[in-house]
């Protein structure tokens, strides 16, 4: 991996080993390294030190990151408005749980506005859905319909470790539907236990469901806590 700079003090107290430089060391931008593998223990390690992989394209080096500021969504800070609300006890959509992962994450990239996809490519979906495999990453599916005339409409999946869980990317196709995902997504991890909802950049969109931002080494002081947590996805 060829490494933006150097790391000679990444091995810190109370800090697990990692093959990634101490992103405290990022650039400007929140680039930590170039190069590596997309393979499971290599984004198990990146987030257990507050690091993802956002390549540029299916050719493109590949990319980690840690940016700073950090944006979360505090899981007891989620706002739904009446509308949601409303919406989530209509009974218009049906939501599951890991039923469509590699479904939703294709979504994540094709959905209206995001039709580029550039950075969900092909090397990222076959390394996530071996760590949906592996039991480490999971998703939230929306449905509209039953039976054989469902459709996927709306969605959110990431990677959980210990009491973290960090989201990656959300989808519509139908209005409101990512909101119920992520609502749905937060009533899950409140009720497993889960303490960290990691969301990686903050928009206006998120900004308007309740999401803050807190500064790098405030997120890296939460997520080596996080992570050690005794608490599990499944019911």
């Amino acid at each position: 991996m060829a490494r933006r700079r150097s790391a000679a003090d990444s091995s810190q107290a109370g800090q697990r080993a990692s093959r990634f430089p101490d992103p405290r060391l990022a650039d400007p931008d929140g680039l930590v390294a170039v190069g590596g593998r997309l393979e499971p223990d290599w984004l198990l390690d990146a987030y257990r030190h507050g690091i993802f992989p956002w390549p540029t394209g299916e050719d493109d080096p590949l990319l980690w990151w840690s940016p700073d500021p950090r944006a979360l969504m505090p899981l007891d800070g989620f706002y739904r408005s009446a509308r949601l609300r409303r919406r989530m006890r209509s009974g218009r959509f049906t939501v599951t749980f890991d039923e469509d992962f590699a479904g939703v994450m294709r979504a994540c990239g094709t959905a209206p506005g995001r039709e580029d996809g550039t950075w969900i490519t092909r090397a990222m979906l076959k390394a996530y859905t071996q760590l949906h495999r592996q039991g480490h990453a999971h998703s939230v599916e929306v449905w509209l319909g039953e039976g054989e005339t469902r459709r996927l409409v709306g969605g959110v999946y990431g990677v959980a470790i210990g009491g973290l869980f960090a989201a990656e990317s959300m989808f519509h196709y139908e209005t409101d539907a990512s909101k119920v995902a992520l609502a749905t997504l937060v009533d899950r991890l409140n009720e497993r236990g889960y303490v960290l909802l990691d969301i990686q950049q903050w928009t206006a969109h998120t900004g308007s469901l309740g999401a803050v931002e807190v500064s790098r080494d405030d997120y890296l002081a939460r997520v080596t806590v996080a992570v050690d947590l005794p608490v599990t996805w499944c019911v």
